[in-house]
């Protein structure tokens, strides 16, 4: 499913890789779901900009020490005060300055 979705959208050549967490064999937010992106890449959790929709899941991501980006699309308030974003933005746009 994640495979036909890349080629759909055709963002393979702007991928580094593709990552799945049925790897992990657990859902998100458990911090082996962020870790197979450290391992993947070989590098720190403090490289990584982690960027999602999700407020949760950006949640998961900062408290796992990615600089997590927000995309708060619906100007909906923040449920995870405790987990901060870095950065939110209204759409994928915003990404491209950060």
């Amino acid at each position: 499913m994640l495979a036909s979705a890349v080629r759909s959208a055709a963002l393979g050549p702007l991928l580094d890789a593709v990552l799945s967490v049925d790897a992990a064999g657990v859902f998100k937010t458990s911090p082996r779901t962020y870790a197979l992106v450290t391992a993947a890449l070989d590098c720190a959790p403090e490289e990584v900009v982690f960027v999602s929709s999700n407020r949760w899941d950006v949640a998961g991501a900062a408290a796992f020490g990615f600089s997590a980006v927000w995309v708060n699309r619906a100007g909906l308030p923040d449920e995870y005060a405790e987990l901060p974003p870095a950065a939110v933005v209204a759409d994928l746009s915003g990404i491209l300055g950060l």
